[in-house]
């Protein structure tokens, strides 16, 4: 039985929330574990379920995991790795696309790996052919099979020069996770420079790898034949502060996001600040608020880091319902991602969906029949409505556009949710929202 959340709309939210490590490293750092030859320590980790299921792909593998009771801390000892069967990997991956990540590692580890049918979020193509490419780049051997694909390298991975058509995050840490441990030197053009992926080659770097950042996103790497464990704590979840920035602004209220760190957030926070909303950063987190008044409308365009990132769109928009006038916003990294606009619609926001590049460059999706611009006016009363979870930050924005409207809304596939956001449930509650939460 799905759960289903029901909101009573209205509410300021106001509190104080804290952040953990990002959901966006911290699997990633997990995986990075199976390369070295002693135990790990990964501190800072959220109860999410991407945790979750990456301890259970580890642990099938022979990766013995430990969670600190006190601290929740990590201890992961890859001494015994092995094979899996395919069988319990497949009911353990689930529609995570994790699972992608271990087949460097494993062909380090134990000379094979197997990757079911991946799922995740449908927001747009994200085809797992970058990932092979990169492998067979390698010199890894790809077997498709009824129900996945075989990789091995029997001569062992060998360094290589690869070059990304888009600095695509997942392709970067495919790279970096088969590239430390492989022959020879990796020279990488084309590099995703988000801070989960800079955090990631501290990691590594950690644990004996050879990595630097040149100019022009170019990452080289020299092979070791062997690395150690690390010891690191995760950088916080930027994705998760800026939700909650955006759910302050919408539902009129006042957050301190605990935990938040300002350096990885600096687009965000100009963008915060033009659309009129309040701020205090401090040390140990950051107050976001509405501080009256209207909200302004603004011009904005998605992009790979430094540029204001996609996971933070989503959010903002239903904040831009509420601002007096026409914003425009133009997504370069997804071409499905504005799907979550629906149930905004229904809610009584005024959005339109344009095939064109309404920004100031054209990106990869023009001309391609995707709905990738939005037109948004406002502001416009929100009225609750039943919606069904579309994907992880669609599925919070549409939680923040509940609270915020009149009436009630009825929420499913909130499940999703928990992918990203840790104890969700709990912090809203711990914010003064009105809702319950039957069918869990």
């Amino acid at each position: 039985m799905s759960s289903v959340l029901t909101i009573r709309g209205g509410v300021p939210l106001s509190g104080k929330v804290s952040v953990r490590g990002a959901k966006n490293l911290v699997p990633k750092a997990m995986v990075a574990a199976l390369l070295g030859s002693e135990p790990s320590v990964l501190r800072n980790v959220p109860e999410i379920k991407d945790v979750e299921v990456v301890t259970s792909l580890l642990q099938l593998h022979g990766v013995t995991v430990v969670k600190d009771p006190v601290t929740g801390d990590l201890s992961l000892d890859p001494a015994n790795a092995r094979n899996a069967s395919h069988t319990e990997i497949d009911a353990h991956a689930g529609d995570s696309r994790i699972p992608i990540l271990l087949c460097g590692p494993l062909i380090h580890a134990i000379g094979a790996a197997f990757i079911p049918d991946l799922g995740g979020c449908r927001i747009g193509d994200r085809p797992i052919d970058f990932h092979l490419a990169v492998l067979r780049k390698f010199g890894a051997v790809v077997e498709k099979t009824g129900n996945g694909i075989h990789l091995s390298a029997p001569e062992g991975l060998k360094g290589a020069k690869i070059t990304l058509d888009y600095p695509s995050v997942g392709a970067t840490e495919q790279v970096l996770l088969s590239a430390t441990r492989a022959e020879g030197i990796t020279e990488l053009r084309g590099a995703a420079m988000e801070p989960e992926v800079v955090d990631l080659i501290a990691v590594l770097q950690k644990m004996g790898a050879i990595i630097s950042i040149q100019t022009d996103r170019t990452i080289r790497i020299e092979g070791v034949s062997e690395l150690r464990g690390y010891d690191h704590r995760a950088l916080p979840d930027r994705n998760e502060t800026a939700s909650w920035a955006s759910a302050a602004l919408v539902t009129q209220g006042d957050i301190f996001v605990e935990g938040a760190a300002q350096h990885d957030m600096m687009t965000f926070l100009n963008t915060y600040r033009k659309v009129g909303g309040g701020m205090d950063i401090m040390d140990e987190g950051i107050r976001f608020y509405h501080p009256g008044g209207k909200l302004n409308p603004l011009v904005l365009e998605t992009d790979v880091h430094p540029g204001f990132m996609t996971d933070w769109q989503q959010p903002l928009v239903v904040a831009l319902t509420q601002a007096d006038g026409v914003s425009i916003v133009h997504e370069t990294v997804y071409e499905n991602r504005f799907g979550f606009t629906q149930a905004l619609t229904r809610m009584g926001a005024s959005i339109q969906l344009h095939r064109e590049c309404l920004g100031s460059v054209p990106c990869r999706f023009g001309q391609r029949n995707f709905l990738h611009s939005a037109v948004i006016s406002g502001s416009t009363p929100l009225v609750g409505r039943d919606i069904d979870v579309p994907d992880l930050r669609g599925g919070f924005s549409h939680l923040i556009a509940a609270f915020a409207a009149t009436g009630v809304s009825r929420v499913t596939g909130t499940e999703v949710i928990q992918r990203g956001y840790e104890r969700f449930t709990e912090k809203i509650a711990g914010l003064g929202a009105d809702f319950e939460l039957t069918g869990a």
